[in-house]
């Protein structure tokens, strides 16, 4: 059973039981309509009274979880966090949290993530928390990597919501792992002579989906055949969500005089644990014939050596892609092979980049 009396106090905020001398403040988040009260809070002020004299409180005494108030400093509350589905034989739990939409945006979802983490690992027997968030929930996955969960996976389609149906990323912390956020490259605007580098957004789509749907683009990459404004818009969406989840990281250049797109650069196939990852880029067919691609790439492999203290990044074109080959010999690639057949049936000559290839320390 939960301790019916905890308290636990993280740098900004107390994790404490609702109790009657709340009342006053949960009718007033009840009529003003807020939403982050834990399941089963009421929805009409007149049910706050019952609610925190017995209903706050029927999940502790069922054993299966329990709901805290989020206070601040001076003991208003500015949101809600809950165990539940805890099964004590199996020593697994799971969290669940709500922030005050005054509120958000402060990092406080993340603090009392850590706070509850800690006191369940530290005063109980359970080993797992798990943590569920919808995929289009930015803001939760990102809680969810600060906390030091790890990403286990998608459940497709697994909560129906009044807009349909939404797949769900399931998280996982054990007793054992570290507390430390999940690796991710931090998100950073990139700067070169004559590009600015910045993370992807809704209006680059027309420009992103002319450049994947163009006949060279197309001929001589993996994106999607017949590449529209939906796969533009996709990819758009899925970028943070890579970025997040620790596989990746994109930019869109756009040229600093005009702000026009000019290159899409992204970086996937993260290896931490070595530290190497591998760059890709696809070229507007406006600003071809510009040398943006390789400049835009060296600017993001400085960026990976330099800051992030990465050793190794990799490039792959099409053999039979001599632009694409020609922007990785300009930036300073040392061809290493071909690998056959590696993509969709096409050859891809191999190139990588060092740090001491840019004398840069590694």
């Amino acid at each position: 059973m939960f301790d019916p009396d905890v308290s636990i106090a993280t740098a900004r905020l107390t994790l404490r039981p609702f109790g009657p001398g709340d009342a006053a403040r949960v009718r007033f988040i009840v009529e003003s309509g807020a939403r982050f009260l834990p399941p089963g809070a009421p929805a009409q002020a007149s049910g706050v009274a019952q609610w925190l004299a017995r209903g706050a409180h029927e999940l502790r005494r069922s054993g299966q979880g329990l709901h805290l108030a989020m206070t601040d400093v001076d003991g208003v509350i500015v949101g809600a966090i809950s165990l539940f589905k805890t099964s004590w034989e199996a020593g697994t739990t799971e969290v669940g949290y709500g922030v005050h939409p005054l509120y958000r945006r402060r990092g406080l979802a993340t603090e009392a993530v850590r706070g509850l983490v800690e006191w369940v690992f530290g005063t109980t027997r359970l080993r797992r928390i798990d943590l569920t968030a919808n995929l289009d929930n930015l803001p939760s996955l990102r809680v969810a990597q600060k906390a030091g969960f790890t990403w286990e996976g998608v459940l497709r389609g697994a909560v129906m919501e009044d807009d349909g149906p939404h797949d769900l990323v399931v998280f996982g912390l054990l007793r054992g792992d570290g507390r430390a956020p999940a690796a991710t490259l931090p998100r950073a605007e990139l700067r070169t002579p004559r590009l600015l580098l910045r993370a992807p957004e809704p209006a680059d789509a027309a420009d992103l989906a002319a450049t994947g749907a163009d006949p060279l683009t197309q001929a001589s990459t993996g994106v999607p055949r017949g590449y529209g404004v939906e796969h533009a818009l996709a990819f758009i969406e899925g970028a943070e969500r890579m970025r997040v989840r620790g596989a990746g990281i994109a930019w869109s250049a756009v040229e600093t005089l005009t702000g026009r797109f000019a290159v899409n650069v992204d970086l996937r196939d993260l290896d931490w644990t070595n530290r190497t990852a591998e760059v890709g880029y696809m070229t507007a067919p406006w600003a071809r014939g510009n040398g943006y691609a390789g400049e835009a790439v060296l600017a993001v492999a400085r960026w990976l050596f330099e800051r992030q203290g990465f050793g190794r990044l990799q490039l792959r074109a099409a053999v039979d892609n001599p632009r694409s080959r020609r922007v990785a010999e300009k930036a300073g690639f040392t061809r290493e092979g071909v690998a056959r057949s590696a993509l969709a049936g096409v050859d891809l000559v191999v190139y990588s980049l060092l740090p001491s290839d840019l004398a840069v320390p590694s």
